[in-house]
């Protein structure tokens, strides 16, 4: 019910007499995340990585040969069951894994800044300051990464039909040398990227945030994805720069990564390391999400 109060507004009313508020645009507010770093700090992570690396080298140098062998024994798979068609997409999808793979290096890289040494036993049975979110992390990872296999698929019928798949032989022409197949490979690497871009994004800092401080996995990729987008210059470099020695690594018959993966997986921990702000290096939490049981 409308008031029949007549009476004049105060005098503070910004109202009064019809007159507008003028609205002004709210005070720009520091991005906390942005550490402003130019692109050529990648290099700076890669040679610290690298030194990593060759402090007590055979364990990282296991480490790689561990991750050679794998991806080595999933080709074989592949071709040993006939599902040759699944090959590239679960190349592409090893970018998807490859910050989780590499949470032993990242526990190697963390000892040594605390002048500690580790074993290959440490590297592999890692305990994160997260506890099960760390699994829960892998879970989600995984997912994505299957979730891409059958967009895969999809794409590959989507312009051959529901035919069966000719061979390793006969891929190449097809592929490189029929209207379908360029249209085949342009669509597929958009959506790749797609899933290449979102996978790194919240899964290269996530994972050691998770290993070094205590929140859960939706706020760890959360706050990854943050830091990614505060950051993007740099982190586009350094992006491409993974992608450049994956393929190359892929190109020598996986052999490079017995030194390449190791040394990715260091640097990405002294990038984590630069990005995250100095007041949360330490392991004091933050969530954006959910708040674990104490």
């Amino acid at each position: 019910m409308l008031s029949d109060r007549t009476d004049p507004p105060p005098p503070d009313n910004p109202h009064a007499g019809g007159i507008i508020p003028m609205v002004v645009p709210p005070l720009p507010r520091e991005n906390l995340r942005a550490r402003n770093l130019p692109w050529r700090t990648v290099f700076t992570w890669l040679r610290a990585g690298w030194s990593d690396l060759w402090t007590n080298p055979v364990s990282s140098l296991l480490y790689g040969a561990g991750v050679f062998a794998g991806s080595l024994l999933v080709v074989l798979v592949l071709f040993q069951f006939r599902y040759e068609y699944a090959l590239f997409p679960a190349l592409a999808g090893f970018m998807v894994l490859g910050p989780l793979i590499a949470n032993g290096l990242y526990e190697k890289s963390r000892r040594l800044e605390t002048g500690e040494r580790t074993d290959l036993a440490g590297m592999i049975f890692v305990k994160p300051r997260s506890g099960y979110q760390a699994l829960f992390m892998g879970v989600m990872l995984l997912g994505l990464f299957l979730l891409w296999l059958r967009a895969a698929v999809l794409i590959y019928a989507l312009f051959f039909g529901m035919v069966p798949f000719p061979g390793t032989d006969e891929l190449i022409p097809m592929l490189f040398l029929t209207p379908t197949g360029w249209a085949l490979l342009l669509t597929g690497s958009a959506v790749g990227a797609l899933f290449a871009a979102f996978a790194f994004a919240i899964s290269v800092f996530a994972v050691p945030m998770l290993l070094n401080e205590r929140t859960d996995a939706l706020s760890a990729m959360g706050i990854s994805m943050a830091m990614v987008w505060a950051n993007l210059p740099v982190m586009l470099v350094w992006g491409a720069i993974v992608m450049v020695l994956f393929a190359l690594s892929v190109a020598t018959a996986f052999i490079g990564l017995v030194i390449v993966f190791p040394m990715l997986g260091h640097a990405t921990w002294h990038a984590y390391r630069a990005i995250r702000p100095d007041d949360r290096q330490e392991g004091d939490t933050e969530r954006m999400f959910i708040r674990p049981a104490e």
